[in-house]
């Protein structure tokens, strides 16, 4: 049992025996105290026992609200003693927790800060990296696109080659073109030769000099055209029967040529030398060669540009495949930096999470110490107002204790009255002397209360006139077993007493 819980027990008991005193002391009429500094009322004994009846009853219910103020106090104060050592317990983990785990949380930080750092780097870095992939993509394209394009120059080159050569190999297999002989002097007169050259045709061949070979076919006379030449250049005679021949010669390409002939007509003029002109356009090449060369030279370099197309892509391609192995390394790198910062992250609020346990705690510690000092403030609140309202009813039954009944009475009932007020007198000092010595106990834990006592029954001089002498008596209005009960009042207040007492001497 607590020292708070005994205090109370012996006030209690105190309270007891001085109320029982009291309710027995209130049933003696006693003699007025006209030295008492408290007023003085006259009148009838049954209006100033209603009053004692009712100031008892106040004091007597003030007393008990005492005694619940100081119960509720004495728990309040325990309460808010445990809270009070469970907060500083709580302090005392709390500190004890950080030191413990100030160096595990300062390194999980560290390795948090480094463990980011590394993140933010390998981040930056990848994004480098895919930045320079996606460029060295768009080159690799470009490239292929390049190489798309130098090959289809090439075929067209090539179309534009092959239409070239086959433009040239056809005017070298030759082509048969219109041709006739007229006079030299005369172009507009058919050359008397003519009539040797039937077929009015020539077979013209594209040399690749650039020249012209030029064939016309001899389809009789062969017995008489003994020479043809050019230039000065003797034609070829290439005989094809008894008197037909093809007669050839070179000569640069143009629309008609002079030709001087050399006949042996000896039934009419031996050796008759005649120019005659060829009318034969082999302006029909012109340009295939040149033509040829161009497409030629075109070929050659749109197969220049794709060779280079195909090594710049291919070093393009290479130069990707390259970014591309960078940045999935720095991908890795970076998902490797991020599962070791969420690591340290995860590691730095495991530390963290001890310290921040003993601060809720510490936090709840003192939430529940301040609850507890609130509701002790509120019960002490209550006891004052208690003690207040129990000072305010024992002035109020010392009141009513002091009314004077004003009766003729005999001299054997004044000393009756005289004997009990002396009785009453004693028990109500010893009433307040238990109060005092319970409150001195108590003030250890809690407010102590102020017990409830019967006020001292007042001897009282009735108003009398100048020239009397003798004073007035009060009636008796008890029974003839007052003292008995006096006593036994005096016993039950003694025990309440004797408790503290031995307590105080021990």
């Amino acid at each position: 049992m607590t020292s708070h819980v005994k205090n109370t027990l012996v006030t209690t008991a105190a309270i007891a025996g001085a109320l029982a005193a009291t309710t027995l002391f209130n049933t003696t009429t006693v003699k007025a105290d006209t030295t008492s500094s408290a007023p003085v009322t006259t009148t009838t004994s049954a209006t100033k026992d209603t009053a004692i009846a009712s100031a008892q009853a106040k004091v007597n219910s003030a007393s008990a609200a005492v005694v619940s103020a100081q119960a509720a106090y004495g728990s309040a104060s325990t309460a808010a003693f445990d809270a009070a050592a469970k907060t500083a317990a709580a302090s005392a983990s709390a500190a004890a927790t950080s030191a413990a785990t100030s160096s595990a949380v300062a390194n999980a930080q560290a390795a948090a800060d480094s463990a980011a750092t590394a993140k933010s780097t390998a981040d930056a870095n990848l994004a480098k990296a895919q930045s320079n992939a996606a460029a060295t993509s768009r080159a690799k394209s470009m490239t292929s696109a390049a190489v798309v394009s130098a090959q289809s120059a090439v075929a067209s080159a090539s179309a534009k080659a092959s239409d070239a050569d086959s433009a040239v190999a056809s005017a070298e297999a030759g082509q048969t073109v219109t041709a006739n002989l007229m006079k030299s002097d005369d172009p507009t007169q058919a050359s008397a030769a003519q009539q040797y050259f039937a077929t009015k045709t020539a077979i013209v061949k594209l040399l690749p000099s650039g020249q012209v070979q030029i064939t016309i076919p001899l389809t009789s006379g062969l017995k008489f055209l003994k020479e043809v030449s050019y230039n000065g250049v003797d034609a070829t005679f290439t005989k094809t029967g008894d008197d037909s021949a093809k007669i050839t010669f070179t000569a640069d390409p143009a629309t008609s040529y002079t030709l001087a002939m050399t006949m042996d007509i000896t039934s009419v003029m031996p050796f008759m030398h005649e120019k005659a002109l060829l009318d034969v356009d082999t302006t029909i090449f012109n340009g295939l060669l040149a033509a040829k060369s161009d497409a030629d030279a075109a070929l050659t370099s749109a197969q220049a540009a794709l060779s280079t197309a195909k090594i710049n892509a291919a070093s393009a391609a290479q130069v990707a495949s390259n970014a591309a192995s960078a940045a999935t390394a720095a991908a890795t790198v970076a998902s490797d930096a991020s599962v070791v910062a969420t690591s340290a992250a995860t590691n730095l609020t495991s530390a963290q999470a001890a310290n921040s346990t003993a601060q809720a705690a510490l936090t709840s510690a003192q939430a529940a110490q301040s609850a507890a000092d609130a509701v002790l403030a509120t019960a002490k609140a209550n006891l004052d107002s208690a003690n207040a309202a129990l000072t305010s009813a024992q002035a109020e039954l010392k009141s009513a204790q002091n009314i004077v009944v004003v009766t003729p009475a005999s001299s054997a009932a004044s000393s009756a009255s005289s004997a009990t007020s002396s009785a009453t007198n004693s028990a109500a000092s010893a009433a307040t002397a238990t109060s005092n010595v319970a409150s001195s106990a108590s003030t250890t834990t809690v407010t102590s209360a102020v017990v409830a006592t019967p006020a001292t029954t007042k001897k009282a001089t009735s108003s009398t006139p100048a020239s009397s002498t003798t004073a007035k008596t009060l009636p008796q209005t008890g029974n003839e077993n007052q003292s008995a009960l006096v006593a036994l009042g005096l016993a039950i207040l003694t025990l309440g007493i004797y408790p503290m007492m031995k307590r105080k001497h021990a």
